[in-house]
């Protein structure tokens, strides 16, 4: 309270996303706020249209969805909320796919942990909103919580992409070849879900995290490690041919080898690549964004696959998919869009498909893997992040698209380029480092892969020290 009235706290999204922890404020009423605008947004740019509402296994966004779904429809939109939680790319892609739609929002806190809330915005054609979107939006939430509710529709937005994804998928070699499967769902959006299809197409299938644990166990559902150790010790103790497991809002994936190992996710994308490619006899682009690994551009190389790369950020991605004539496509963190199924990150379709060309290659996941890595080479990749003061990091914006160094970590890069306001320097042993500053935060990334974990950090250090200090030089 301040001077007897409530604060009422200011709701801005970053991106196409709001997040709040649950002690912070009243964050459903915030949520109840935001789906108030949405509803009047929908009502004023197209009366009559449709809005989706979906959600993860969080208590407040499984407590909230239908409440939400009837304020959006006390605008006189029709709201359509999802019978069951529901990763990110059943709701985009249900979205996208009804031309009647106008946007969706799922409740998701993403790969943040149990003690946080959010919301993500969909706009008509199933991509995220820009912040120009959600500027709009910002404007027209209103300080009270809205008190007139109308009917919303529940409807099952899950079984659709199940299907398709069963539709595209080789069953019969999975069925055949009976593999058992650790499925790790994080208790995040695709618990049961990931289950159910793999079970489907014929896989044995083991679900740890499934959801029903209320702070998550304390686990991250982030697909990084220390996170998915349990999925690798899961492999491990069962026996299992693999493992999966999948992130918060159902976007990215780990893939376990038989040896409880992680494949990398550019080792990932590699054979995924490959196996569309060559197993599939799949034409076309290969998408994947700037700070793509080695590994992947030599995969490209390999199968003949021109490579599009974009700036950072999966709207990007998107764009070029939307385009048409892409294989596939694929960024550093285990996120991969199949365009024969959907436009979206879909760890789901990308399960499935792994099972496929296991199933169909006949050998263990590790000897695939290691098969590939002979072909295509060792790299070793990172990313870290560097927080800075606003400033610092305008000057760096300022200055990184005209900065040529001549030598980093005591190496002379063999090419220098700058795209979208960032650095990359290459050098003779398709080492690289990259370095950009972040859209939404006062932090610059950093980038780079080298034969070694040695050189790697060397290059992370040097490019730590280059983002901090630009004009320091080496």
């Amino acid at each position: 309270m301040f001077g007897g009235l409530p604060v009422v706290r200011v709701i801005n999204f970053t991106g196409d996303t709001w997040v709040s922890r649950l002690e912070d404020g009243s964050p459903d009423e915030d949520l109840l706020r935001i789906a108030d605008a949405l509803g009047r947004l929908a009502h004023e740019g197209r009366p009559g249209s449709t809005v989706y509402v979906g959600y993860d296994t969080r208590s407040l966004s499984v407590a909230l969805a239908a409440e939400v779904g009837e304020v959006i429809a006390a605008h006189g939109v029709r709201a359509l909320v999802s019978d069951a939680h529901c990763p990110m790319p059943a709701l985009s892609e249900a979205v996208r796919r009804n031309p009647a739609a106008f946007g969706g929002i799922m409740l998701t806190a993403g790969n943040r942990p149990a003690d946080y809330v959010g919301a993500r915005v969909r706009m008509a054609d199933g991509s995220a909103a820009t912040p120009a979107d959600t500027d709009v939006l910002e404007a027209l939430i209103v300080p009270e919580s809205p008190s007139r509710r109308g009917e919303a529709e529940r409807v099952d937005i899950v079984t659709p992409l199940l299907e398709r994804i069963s539709a595209f998928a080789d069953g019969q070699a999975v069925a055949d070849s009976s593999p058992l499967v650790v499925c790790d769902p994080m208790h995040g959006a695709t618990s049961s879900h990931a289950r159910r299809l793999l079970s489907a197409l014929g896989a044995h299938t083991i679900e740890i995290h499934d959801g029903d644990d209320e702070d998550f166990g304390g686990l991250h559902p982030e697909v990084v490690e220390p996170w998915i150790d349990d999925c690798e010790q899961a492999v491990v103790d069962n026996g299992a041919a693999y493992g999966f497991a999948l992130d918060g809002a159902g976007e990215r994936l780990a893939l376990v080898d038989d040896r409880g190992r992680l494949v990398s996710p550019h080792k990932m994308l590699a054979l995924i690549m490959e196996y569309l490619v060559r197993g599939r006899g799949v034409t076309g682009r290969m998408v994947a964004p700037i700070f793509v690994s080695s590994i992947v551009r030599r995969q490209a190389d390999r199968l003949g696959l021109p490579l599009t790369v974009t700036p950072a950020g999966y709207v990007w991605m998107r764009e070029e998919m939307a385009a048409g004539d892409v294989v596939c496509a694929g960024d550093a963190l285990g996120g991969i869009t199949i365009p024969a199924v959907g436009l979206e990150r879909d760890p789901l379709a990308v399960a499935a498909l792994v099972a496929e060309l296991v199933a169909a290659d006949g050998r263990p996941l590790s000897a695939i893997s290691d098969d590939l890595e002979r072909v295509v080479g060792h790299m070793e990749y990172a990313r870290r992040d560097v927080r800075m003061g606003s400033g610092d990091i305008q000057m760096l914006r300022n200055i990184l698209p005209g900065l040529n160094p001549a030598s980093v970590a005591g190496r002379t890069p063999v090419s220098v380029s700058h795209s979208a306001g960032s650095l990359r320097l290459s050098f003779d042993d398709d080492s690289w480092l990259l370095v950009r500053p972040s859209r939404t935060l006062p932090a610059a990334r950093v980038y780079a892969e080298a034969p070694t974990p040695a050189l790697r950090d060397g290059l992370l250090d040097a490019g730590a020290r280059l983002a901090c200090s630009p004009l320091a030089g080496e």
